[in-house]
């Protein structure tokens, strides 16, 4: 009976999700995963909070350096998108503002949660073209890197890819496979969305771009991804969907692709193989 039930305990183990994990690990609530008991309100409907004058400091801070920082790192398609967005420098945005944007580029919506959400609450919205964001803003000592998501990493990092058509596109295929997805499945889902959504690469003309929200919302993960410090493999679905991630330091492996369409139609043709899409 003990042999089984440590079996059965490597099995439950091996089904949590990396962040799932580190949450068991850290006293950080931040990083452990809320299930929502109630609609979140999305657009218009979102209230802007009274935020104390050291947030908004905070996101001018971080607001100025990293958009001096990416010029020359991140790829076209974000820094068109950041122009779309046009934040204030001084103040942080309001998220049903971001909405409006998405909604006229590419009919996507802003939700507002309270933090790192369960993956079914945070897919489902995906798979509704709704982007789920934190509306509050890291402390002064993460300001080079943060373990968990807050608002620069959402409204910043995310929301300008999501003006691009094909990535946008790509986005909500993401929530509509992890509608069927079940067991490893749904751990291969996190692992492709780590490795494109947050922390991607992408071949230009130019050179080796950043796509990923995760590296383009961290200064430091935005000078060490294009470095020689980190291998840098070509896109495999097939591998990335195997390939495990750690959530507390920075990146050692990151994945290349060549377009965001072939992003999108490669992940289309992954799903429908697994049948996590029709």
């Amino acid at each position: 009976m003990k042999e089984k039930k440590s079996e059965k305990m490597i099995k439950k183990d091996e089904s949590r999700s990396a962040f799932e994990k580190a949450g068991m690990e850290n006293s950080d609530p931040r990083i452990i995963p809320v299930k929502l008991n109630r609609p979140a309100p999305e657009g218009n409907d979102i209230v802007y909070p009274d935020y104390p004058p050291e947030d908004q400091e905070t996101w001018s801070l971080l607001f100025k350096r990293q958009r001096e920082l990416l010029p020359g790192r991140a790829c076209q398609e974000y820094l068109d998108g950041l122009v779309l967005m046009k934040f204030p420098e001084n103040r942080i945005p309001y998220l049903g503002d971001v909405g409006e944007v998405l909604q006229r580029t590419t009919s996507w919506q802003v939700a507002r949660v309270p933090g790192l959400l369960f993956e079914g609450d945070f897919f489902s919205r995906l798979a509704r073209r709704v982007f789920p964001s934190t509306d509050y803003i890291r402390p002064r000592h993460e300001l080079d890197y943060t373990p968990a998501p807050d608002l620069f990493h959402d409204i910043f990092g995310h929301t300008p890819m999501i003006t691009n058509p094909a990535f946008a596109d790509f986005y909500q295929k993401i929530g509509e496979a992890s509608l069927n997805a079940r067991g490893e499945d749904r751990r291969r889902l996190e692992r492709i969305y780590w490795f494109t959504v947050e922390f991607g690469l992408i071949r230009t003309s130019q050179g080796m771009r950043i796509y990923g929200n995760g590296i383009i919302s961290s200064f430091a993960e935005t000078q060490h991804s294009l470095t020689d410090k980190v291998e840098k493999r070509s896109f495999n679905l097939e591998k990335i969907a195997e390939q495990d991630y750690d959530v507390w330091h920075m990146q050692q492996l990151l994945f290349v692709i060549d377009s965001f369409e072939q992003l999108e139609q490669g992940f289309y043709a992954w799903a429908r193989k697994r049948g996590l899409l029709a």
